[in-house]
């Protein structure tokens, strides 16, 4: 083992503090028809959300293909907040306000009252301690939602969502920059779709279902039976994993194996430079049957990528 493997673990596990989050925005769902209105757009379960609670949820088309998704957060019975990419917002307000009709709630952009923090390692513990993901815990207006923890070999950092109205007190805690916590992210293996990837998954290509991002108890949403076929039929043959790469990747970006060089058998998802300048990690969402074939960035004969342990099991495989 070379010295820098070895050093990892330490400098890893030493990352604490918070981190601003520039590309995630919050859209609002108020009035007394708000959680039975998303219920039935989203594919997690909102009505038996209990306020102050926390769930991940897609909004998909008809044909089940994601438009957006989000965190979702209860603050009070008429109340709920999405947390989504912020190049998605627009878009997704102006959808599911089409969809309002004589429902009794109001979407609207509320980024702009709201702060928003990534909380990572003790930060992240003085919050949620060991919550499981999606479970939030609320002091006075501000919430803190713990998330999937960052996973680097052995090692795993607590991470959590901090959302507070504007003017409230930031949390305590080491300033880190965007760029480490979006590092954080890759490395939890769950993130929010952002635009260069509207519409080109169902849930489960970005294992949704395999961390509580998809309820199929719930009743019907927009691409609801496209989402249950694909996984009760065994149709879904794309999934999502983490990779290194020796050069920076963009979201959305066609990556090839050398068995069918001519068509791109994946898509990144994701891509953040490591803290330590060696390399960069992504999530990577491609056919199964190219993965034992090697993935390369670009064309055929790109930058190979590396594959990484996703830090969660699949839900078919447990």
């Amino acid at each position: 083992m070379n010295q820098l493997a070895t050093t990892r673990p330490l400098f890893f596990s030493a990352l604490n503090g918070t981190s601003p989050l520039p590309h995630w925005g919050v859209i609002q769902a108020q009035g007394e028809d708000a959680a039975h209105f998303l219920h039935n757009q989203i594919s997690n379960d909102v009505l038996l959300l209990p306020v102050g609670q926390a769930r991940l949820a897609a909004f998909c088309s008809a044909k089940g293909r994601m438009q957006a998704s989000f965190v979702l957060l209860k603050t009070a019975p008429d109340t709920v907040l999405l947390v989504l990419s912020q190049d998605l917002l627009a878009q997704t307000l102006k959808r599911l306000s089409m969809f309002v009709m004589r429902a009794k709630v109001k979407m609207s952009d509320a980024s702009a009252q709201w702060q928003l923090r990534g909380l990572l390692g003790q930060s992240a513990s003085e919050w949620v301690g060991e919550a499981a993901p999606w479970h939030s815990v609320t002091r006075e207006a501000a919430h803190a939602v713990a998330l999937y923890p960052a996973v680097w070999g052995e090692a795993r950092l607590p991470r959590a969502l901090w959302i507070a109205p504007l003017g409230q007190a930031l949390p305590e805690g080491p300033e880190l920059s965007a760029e480490v916590g979006a590092w954080a992210e890759v490395l939890s293996g769950v993130t929010l779709l952002s635009q260069p990837l509207f519409e080109s998954f169902v849930p489960q290509m970005l294992n949704y279902e395999s961390v509580g991002g998809v309820n199929f108890k719930k009743g019907c949403y927009p691409g609801q039976e496209v989402v249950a076929r694909s996984q009760f039929r065994g149709t879904l043959k794309r999934r999502m994993a983490r990779v290194h790469s020796p050069v920076p990747l963009q979201a959305g970006q066609d990556v090839y194996t050398p068995t069918d060089p001519e068509q791109p058998c994946a898509s990144v998802v994701m891509c953040a430079k490591r803290p330590d300048g060696q390399g960069f990690d992504a999530l990577v969402s491609g056919t199964t049957e190219s993965l034992a074939s090697g993935w390369h960035a670009g064309s055929a004969t790109g930058p190979q990528l590396e594959w990484q342990p996703l830090p969660y099991a699949l839900l078919e495989d447990i």
